[in-house]
């Protein structure tokens, strides 16, 4: 390099440098403006710019979701404090990514470069439970098996139940529509949310819905926000359907050679008209790692163990009637639970598989596609010719009264050539389940790991819909970006 080319690229150097300092010190100045004006509607606890504890609220649990680095964590206690940071937000111009307790696993609830992420965690409280309406009234910090518990004490009964109800909170729950164990007899998340008070994205509070049994005024705007995952507004309050308690929950568990035979079993059940509370499927890879983890004593020689259980006056008799009809259908073992305790334990086994097939592997990607139940046995065998054709473990379990299967594929990141077949594999499961017509979430959500399966599943005027209404409530384009679409 001659000595004119050398200065050149030293004063090239230089500029760099000079541009790198300057973006610095606007980057700083930006973050001092955005901490002052939080602190000035918010406690000085709530507000966390410390990168080591920041870094913390970055993911949630899903993997291959990039997560960027926030530029605060804020944790309100009250609608007004919500209300104050999404105005803060508006008037600089930063992003905000709602959380509940991050249990999601879709990366919905991943924070992007330079957001506040707004955690909703402190605003736990139950404000009111109305056994004659039937209603509780809960901020979105509430975890669902505390509410549940609660409302139990007053002979009540909130069924939407996903697996990790200990830890989740019933404003993610909301968010991302969840379901859980009990989805075929008593529906999801959806059916339960009668109102919302939802913070917009300038800052305006938005009340939808009623407290009342029936109403059809106006647009459906509380249905919309359910499932939307914090990318139309931010709930603050709900109110919620409850139901009496129904009556001890008797359960028995059936052994299949097949899959396919447990699935016809399946159609069996629900085309004779029954409504468990509960039917879940549990493939022989599910089997082996609850066992492994939890040493439940269940029988690693079948191919499918199916889970039936009915809350009904007479649960004896028609957990009597689906054992005929698993017999039919080529089960090799029907056995009843004796009591509720053994009923619950069953019930444990089912609620351990996801945590059990993350134990075989040091990471997993869990698929949630939901199938039409006609189409569940193909699903499950598809599912098996993918593992197989990428030398995979990949365990399921389901929710098979609604056909909302969990094919879990378990690899090691540490491996680049492992790693790229279990995203190769996720992405054929997906594309599977939209080949029986079914689609590429049943409750998880979207988030990023979905973005471009929902844009094959919606179609491109459907897409375009869902931007509109994007445009509508999120101007601006700051609640949770990069998420959906």
């Amino acid at each position: 390099m001659d000595a004119k080319n050398a200065e050149d690229a030293k004063n090239a150097e230089a500029g760099r440098n000079a541009v790198d300092a300057k973006n610095a010190v606007a980057g700083k100045d930006a973050e001092d403006e955005l901490r002052h004006r939080l602190l000035a509607g918010l406690p000085a606890e709530a507000v966390l710019t410390d990168p080591e504890v920041t870094a913390s609220y970055a993911t949630d649990m899903a993997s291959f979701c990039p997560a960027g680095t926030p530029a605060a964590v804020v944790l309100p206690r009250t609608a007004e404090q919500v209300q104050h940071v999404l105005r803060t937000a508006t008037a600089l111009r930063v992003p905000v990514v709602p959380q509940g307790a991050r249990t999601g696993l879709s990366g919905g609830a991943n924070a992007t470069d330079g957001a506040i992420v707004l955690s909703l965690l402190k605003m736990d409280r139950i404000l009111e439970i109305d056994p004659v309406d039937r209603i509780a009234v809960v901020e979105p910090g509430v975890v669902n098996a505390v509410l549940s518990r609660a409302v139990a004490e007053q002979g009540l009964y909130y069924p939407p139940d996903p697996s990790s109800w200990e830890q989740c909170t019933i404003g993610g729950n909301i968010g991302t529509a969840s379901g859980g164990l009990c989805c075929v007899k008593y529906g999801v998340t959806a059916e339960y949310v009668l109102g919302l008070d939802v913070v917009l994205a300038d800052g305006r509070l938005l009340r939808t819905g009623r407290r009342t049994a029936k109403g059809v005024a106006g647009y459906d705007l509380t249905r919309l926000f359910v499932g939307s995952e914090g990318s139309l507004g931010v709930v603050v309050q709900a109110v919620l359907a409850l139901r009496p308690a129904p009556p001890r929950q008797l359960a028995l568990a059936a052994e299949f050679p097949s899959a396919a035979a447990a699935c016809a079993a399946v159609c069996a059940v629900m085309a004779a008209g029954h409504t468990p509370s509960l039917l879940e499927l549990m493939d022989r890879t599910t089997v082996r790692a609850v066992n492994r983890l939890g040493r439940m004593g269940l029988p690693e020689s079948t191919e499918a163990l199916l889970l039936a259980a009915f809350d009904t006056p007479q649960a004896e008799a028609d957990l009597a009637a689906v054992g005929a009809l698993c017999a039919a259908a080529g089960a090799t073992a029907v056995v009843p639970a004796e009591d509720e305790a053994e009923s619950e334990l069953l019930l444990q086994a089912r609620r351990m598989s996801l945590t059990a097939l993350e134990a075989l592997r040091p990471a997993t990607m869990i698929d949630d596609v939901c199938v039409p139940r006609s189409r569940l046995a193909e699903m499950l065998d598809g599912t098996a010719a993918v593992a197989a054709r990428h030398r995979l473990t990949i365990g399921v379990c389901a929710h098979a009264g609604d056909g909302n299967t969990h094919p879990v594929v378990c690899f090691d990141p540490a491996d680049a050539d492992e790693t790229a077949r279990a995203r190769a594999s996720f992405d054929e499961i997906m594309a599977l389940g939209l080949e029986l017509g079914g689609t590429i979430t049943g409750e998880h959500g979207v988030g990023v790991l979905k973005k471009d399966w929902l844009a094959r599943e919606l179609g491109p005027v459907g897409l375009e819909m869902h931007r509109a209404v994007k445009q509508a409530f999120d101007p601006l384009g700051l609640l949770n970006p990069g998420k959906l679409f």
